[in-house]
């Protein structure tokens, strides 16, 4: 009984990958304006996949950032390694690629960040590639291996990488 659980909460994890990888491609697909967040970009010349880094933590909030001036909203999670530790405020997406409600964390969540440290206006902030809860629930927002956003990836891209993460 417990095993076939596991397997049903293993699908329904896939399941919930897909869903995401297939309403990003579609809603990247048909934003022709990346407004700050494109490959090349300002913002995302700070992210250096040679400077890649993990670290565990509690969500404290999901929130709305403009990272730079002059670029569209995006989705930031506000996270703490230990209860009487500062605040780390880590970069995950532009808000029009994914919307702080349909982003799967909440405040409480136990979570494991791989992404690079960088610094945008003056603040250390944590530039998300891969964010990892529980056993089944992982959300990829960059390649590892180089920083690619995936807002930025085709859907034949984005359709690779998807067959990647149900393969694993």
């Amino acid at each position: 009984m417990l095993h076939s659980r596991c397997k049903v909460v293993a699908l329904i994890g896939v399941a919930l990958m897909i869903f995401i990888f297939g309403t990003n491609s579609a809603i990247a697909a048909d934003s022709n304006r990346q407004d700050g967040w494109e490959p090349g970009s300002a913002y995302n010349k700070n992210y250096d996949a040679s400077e890649t880094d993990y670290f565990r933590a509690n969500v404290v909030k999901v929130t709305e950032i403009v990272p730079m001036p002059g670029m569209s909203a995006g989705v930031a999670l506000m996270v703490k390694e230990a209860p009487d530790e500062e605040p780390i405020e880590v970069h995950v997406c532009p808000a029009w690629y994914i919307d702080k409600g349909g982003l799967g964390l909440k405040r409480g969540d136990r979570v494991k960040i791989r992404g690079v440290w960088a610094e945008i206006n003056g603040k250390d902030v944590f530039l998300a590639a891969k964010i990892k809860k529980g056993n089944y629930f992982v959300l990829k927002v960059r390649l590892t291996k180089d920083g690619t956003p995936f807002w930025s990836m085709s859907e034949e891209e984005l359709a690779r990488e998807k067959n990647a993460v149900g393969s694993k």
